[in-house]
């Protein structure tokens, strides 16, 4: 996807005026497939970056040691390895944690060509961190190397084995317990899950059902009928979670006016903005902000 990977040693984006930064997935040629997996010294220090920011690409994290919290949309999860972590596109996340250690594994939306319903299971995967059992750690484990043995020595045939051990890894991880799977119809499937992605992607500006099914190609009827069946959710509440979600990202993450925050998440009219924050977390966007400087509540998957 255009403007989500850079070649080596780009400087990084500055962030513009009161926005977070947006790191981009470096790969070695411009042709090169946008996929790189590391140990979290080999991949470098913004593996482990303590600051709020965003990616454009996907990140899995099998993480085999370390202390404190991992931060996931202003939420502390409390380390516990052997963990998995998804962090999707448009979400904002950082470290604070010590002695960090295990498998960092990148790779943008253009990688999942193949076996589009992966998309999905990663978006329930990045609900929240994963502790893993002993089968499941010696599992991850295992795919995690053979996807690092390939990256780095492979041959003829690469992309194609990666993408493979890729979509094991995936589905692997989406039998962990505690991830629902309705297996709603293929095509509602495809439209739902194509709607989540959409969802994903703050930077689109698609913030109304209608935008966002013209979009996909579907009728805003279709979509409305498409995600119910495949999430149990309407379209309309997660639009609103998302624009809700997205505000308070920049609410706490940035020092955006409460006007700058309303044009971002789709609202011309400030004070309507304020009515719908309020609406949906109880609290104005000025004292959510004020709260939001209290430390997170520690969660304990």
């Amino acid at each position: 996807m255009r403007g989500t990977t850079v070649l080596p040693r780009t400087p990084c984006l500055k962030p513009k005026a009161g926005e977070l930064p947006l790191h981009r997935l470096e790969v070695r040629a411009p042709d090169a497939l946008p996929f790189t997996v590391g140990t979290f010294d080999t991949i470098g220090p913004m593996s482990r970056a303590a600051f709020p920011h965003r990616h454009t690409f996907y990140e899995i994290v099998h993480v085999t040691g370390g202390t404190g919290d991992h931060v996931i949309d202003f939420t502390r999860w409390e380390l516990g390895p052997p963990q998995l972590a998804v962090i999707t596109p448009g979400q904002v996340h950082h470290w604070d944690a010590r002695d960090l250690t295990g498998f960092v594994v990148l790779f943008t939306d253009d990688f999942l060509l193949e076996h589009p319903s992966d998309r999905e299971t990663l978006r329930r995967l990045s609900q929240q961190p994963w502790r893993l059992d002993e089968r499941a750690a010696e599992e991850t484990a295992r795919l995690v190397a053979e996807l690092d043995e390939e990256f780095r020595c492979g041959g003829q045939g690469t992309d194609s084995v990666l993408r493979a051990l890729m979509h094991v890894l995936i589905v692997r991880a989406g039998r962990l317990p505690g991830l629902a799977d309705p297996r709603p119809p293929a095509r509602a499937q495809a439209v739902g899950t194509e709607f989540a992605r959409l969802l994903g992607r703050p930077d689109l500006g698609l913030w109304s059902v209608g935008a966002l099914a013209e979009r996909i190609g579907v009728t805003p009827g279709y979509l409305t009928d498409a995600v119910k069946t495949a999430t149990g959710r309407t379209a309309a509440q997660l639009m609103r979670e998302a624009r809700t979600r997205e505000a308070k990202r920049f609410l706490l993450g940035t020092d955006l006016t409460v006007r700058q925050v309303a044009s971002r998440v789709g609202f011309a009219d400030p004070a309507y903005f304020c009515r719908f924050f309020r609406r949906e977390t109880g609290l104005s966007p000025g004292d959510y902000r004020r709260t939001g400087d209290a430390p997170p509540e520690i969660h304990h998957d």
